[in-house]
């Protein structure tokens, strides 16, 4: 899944905010990135503000933790999606560092480093020659990494990679914001999903019992008996009912 590509120059268009590195307030990305929205929304802002807090970054992009396996894939540009599917195929990489646990992994020298064997050529041969990956957590669980590039060697300083630290922070707290989020919207909506089928299966049960002259339960048990016999949701089975005055395939027995 392809994510947002980031501006460069240190301009953050539409977000308010047009200072690079260290001019920009950390209060100030705080504010945006734990400003309300969905789970895109976030890792948009992540992406796009982190190549405006790091000085020297000239491509940023996203991995995200799915259970137990890794998933490389939501991403900043073309060339952070070829860098993943790399990262994904060899097995290294920065983004693979962090996902495994790591709280941060850096190297400036792309070109000679043997800490990647197989992936620092490739990134090499896309034109990268510093990488820098932190992981993004909320508490101990890792909910995916952020991964910065620089065509330049030696490109992010101590001050850089203390600065990303510190935005990384932020941003987990910002993602762990916004699937919780997500989660409790889910929620709601199988709730009040849960809720109409009750409902529904009662109307259905209703006519049953005044149609037929049964009980509520043996009422049910005929909505159940057409749900499977027909391979379809009871609720929809009752929805039919209620919409028709007919159980399902009561007809084709009928004839």
């Amino acid at each position: 899944m392809t994510g947002p590509t980031p501006a460069g120059d240190g301009a953050v268009s539409g977000y308010g905010i047009a200072d690079a590195g260290m001019a920009m307030s950390l209060v100030e990305i705080a504010r945006v990135l734990l400003a309300p929205g969905s789970v895109a929304q976030i890792l948009e802002r992540i992406v796009v503000l982190s190549m405006a807090a790091i000085d020297g970054c000239d491509a940023a992009g996203l991995c995200l933790h799915a259970g137990p396996s890794t998933e490389l894939g939501l991403v900043g540009g073309d060339v952070l999606t070829a860098l993943d599917a790399a990262q994904h195929e060899v097995g290294e990489g920065p983004c693979v560092d962090v996902l495994a646990g790591a709280d941060s992994a850096y190297v400036a020298e792309l070109m000679d480093s043997s800490r990647w064997p197989e992936f620092a050529p490739r990134a090499t041969a896309a034109g990268m020659r510093s990488a820098l990956a932190y992981r993004l957590a909320n508490g101990s669980v890792t909910l995916g990494g952020l991964q910065m590039y620089a065509h330049l060697p030696a490109a992010f300083s101590a001050t850089d990679r203390a600065q990303g630290l510190l935005f990384a922070a932020h941003a987990g707290m910002a993602l762990a914001n916004a699937q919780a989020q997500a989660e409790a919207d889910d929620r709601r909506t199988n709730l009040h999903a849960a809720m109409l089928s009750r409902e529904v299966i009662g109307q259905a049960q209703g006519i049953l019992m005044e149609r037929e002259r049964i009980t509520a339960e043996q009422a049910f048990h005929l909505l159940r008996k057409a749900s499977q016999g027909l391979n379809r949701k009871l609720r929809d089975v009752a929805q039919e009912l209620v919409d028709t005055g007919t159980v399902p395939g009561e007809r084709d027995e009928q004839r």
